[in-house]
């Protein structure tokens, strides 16, 4: 089973998030502000992170360029409501792989992150 790492503070967004990506297969962990991201995802095994860039304590951005410093190879697709181009453009400059703006649909994040685990789900 595919473990995902959910950095999100707004706890329906959470819910619906892990409630989605539990129906198709997938173990899910909550993580609600920048430090807890950090620490879980120095410590625990997970094959993706969905990272909000509106966090708590520590942004986004910075939770993303602490983790490509210290962890390259975890997978990150960010789910943020900021569609700036700067915005995009410097997380992508700071390693995550995807970019995805609120509102979305579940199809469309599912289909986000089966590109970047390399498996597929029936929608």
């Amino acid at each position: 089973m595919k473990n995902i790492l959910i950095a999100e503070d707004e706890a329906r967004l959470a819910a619906f998030i892990t409630k989605g990506l539990g129906k198709k297969g997938f173990s899910t962990t909550v993580a609600s502000d920048g430090q807890e991201v950090i620490g879980m995802a120095l410590k625990e095994e997970f094959e993706l992170l969905l990272l909000d860039l509106g966090l708590p304590d520590i942004d986004g951005l910075t939770v993303l360029k602490e983790l490509r410093y210290q962890k390259k190879n975890l997978p990150v697709i960010i789910v943020t409501a900021i569609s700036d181009e700067r915005t995009r453009i410097d997380a992508l400059n700071s390693g995550a792989n995807d970019y995805l703006t609120k509102p979305f649909s579940f199809k469309d994040l599912l289909m986000r992150i089966e590109l970047h685990l390399g498996s597929k789900c029936s929608i």
